[in-house]
């Protein structure tokens, strides 16, 4: 009997925070890793790009989070890619395709990462409201179509659509003051129904997918958007991106996490590291 093949993570959304620790977390697990990402080096200045309080740019690129997943043991494979923009969406997927073959698992962590979409509701205006529906539910949502049908096609694979607990509650208080906006909110909403229907729909072709919520992470872009021990993580504290990329690691491993693909909103990631004791 053939061996099974190493399994593949494509990380959608790798140059830091969250997906760059989940990178490295699948590599030490034995898994091939595909990431993409818009900065492939740093200092790379992008249009809608988020900063630090003081404009400077935020440490982080896809180079960096490769050479620390190959450091770690896996094999790796880069390419760029623009939530912006669909033909870039299918050229990263084909690509991923191309050199590996398969996709075990599509983790959708990247995020559009601009001021505006944490904007005041008199201060967002239709356009801005456009680019984060686009970026955080259209693009995700079209990696999600495409990947089925690789999925379906090799007998089954996972996928984790990174959502928010912005998108189930309202803010604490107004966007301005340390909490987030509609659009934000809206659009994690909108990504966190996609699970389920996934789950109905290609339960049949062994295809799981998970509505997850990785709760405050202390990561540089969620310092650049509340600041430094803003209001929210002194309310709620902050976990690490390891320890949210072991839960990550856990949800796509462990037999146990099956029956979680039946959460009717979405899992919250930091109670699984709680219920289960898992460390980075």
């Amino acid at each position: 009997m053939p061996a099974s093949p190493v399994p593949v993570v494509f990380i959608a959304g790798a140059s830091r925070g969250i997906g760059a620790a989940a990178a490295v977390a699948f590599a030490r697990a034995g898994w091939r890793v595909a990431i993409s990402a818009r900065t492939q080096v740093e200092g790379q200045r992008l249009d809608h790009q988020l900063r630090r309080p003081d404009g400077s740019l935020m440490a982080g690129s896809l180079a960096a989070t490769a050479a620390a997943a190959r450091a770690a043991g896996a094999e790796v494979f880069t390419h760029a890619m623009d939530l912006m923009d669909t033909a870039s969406l299918d050229a990263a997927l084909d690509a991923v395709l191309a050199h590996f073959g398969r996709i075990d698992l599509l983790l959708n962590n990247a995020v559009y990462q601009d001021r505006e979409t944490n904007a005041l509701i008199r201060d967002l205006d239709d356009a801005a409201l456009q680019r984060t529906l686009f970026a955080n539910v259209i693009a995700p949502y079209h990696l999600v179509r495409r990947a089925m049908l690789v999925m379906a096609a090799q007998g089954g694979g996972q996928i984790v659509n990174m959502s928010s607990g912005a998108g189930k509650a309202d803010p604490p208080v107004p966007a301005d003051q340390g909490a987030w906006g509609f659009a934000y909110g809206g659009s994690k909403a909108a990504l966190a129904r996609l699970a389920g229907c996934i789950n109905v729909e290609y339960r049949a072709q062994r295809i799981r997918a998970f509505s997850v919520n990785p709760g405050l992470v202390s990561t540089e872009a969620v310092t650049a958007t509340l600041g430094d021990g803003g209001l929210l993580e002194q309310r709620y504290g902050a976990m690490k991106p390891t320890t949210i990329a072991a839960a990550l690691v856990w949800l796509a491993t462990d037999p146990r996490a099956a029956a979680l693909a039946a959460d009717p909103v979405m899992i919250d990631l930091q109670d699984l590291v709680r219920q289960y004791g898992l460390t980075d």
